[in-house]
């Protein structure tokens, strides 16, 4: 087998495996929408830079062996959902504050790049699905392979979020009345409120 034969089969999986996980609706995706219906795009795209960021940090500690703290530490397990938890229902909550006027959000701040890298870190699903990829995808002897990942990992996960922050822009573009902005916002803080009871009851 030649080493590019080698090296497709190794990053394709890699790839599907990022896309799978970054693109798929969660906690980040939503607050991605949420983003590109209340804010310019480009401040949208400052919190996925973020959350990419963070949780390639996330990533990179974890291959390193920072997972290994949750078996040896179990309260930072627990630290981890009670934080995740309450950091979720606060989202939530500033989603339900909002009555569906876009031109009064000006004076309100939209989550930064520091809220992007916080919530993969205050997130065990991130966390999870770093150990699982980094399992399946990687071994100790081979730790350009991790760095492979990441470097995969880097823009497919920014693409994945971008792309939510883009199609809450597109619905922005098409929503005229407060009613309708104003659903939208209880639909996503529901979405939010109920990845925080997914992680309390796990």
């Amino acid at each position: 087998m030649t080493m590019s034969v080698l090296l497709a089969s190794t990053t394709l999986p890699m790839a599907a495996f990022a896309l799978a996980a970054s693109i798929s609706p969660g906690p980040v995706n939503i607050v991605c929408l949420s983003s590109g219906t209340h804010y310019p795009i480009a401040k949208g795209l400052v919190f996925v830079t973020g959350a990419t960021l963070g949780f390639l940090a996330l990533f990179l500690a974890i291959g390193a062996g920072l997972y290994s703290l949750l078996s040896v530490v179990p309260l930072l397990e627990t630290f981890l959902r009670w934080a995740g938890i309450l950091f979720l229902l606060y989202l939530s909550y500033q989603l339900l504050q909002h009555d569906g006027r876009l031109q009064e959000r000006a004076g309100i701040k939209a989550p930064g790049f520091m809220t992007g890298a916080m919530m993969q870190w205050l997130n065990p699903k991130a966390w999870l699905a770093s150990a699982a990829g980094i399992g399946a995808y990687t071994t100790a002897n081979d730790p350009y392979l991790l760095w492979l990942f990441a470097g995969l990992y880097l823009p497919i996960c920014w693409l994945s979020l971008a792309s939510w922050v883009y199609a809450g822009a597109f619905l922005k573009r098409y929503v005229h009345r407060p009613i309708i902005l104003l659903t939208i916002n209880r639909v996503l803080a529901i979405c939010l409120a109920a990845s925080a009871i997914v992680l309390l009851v796990e």
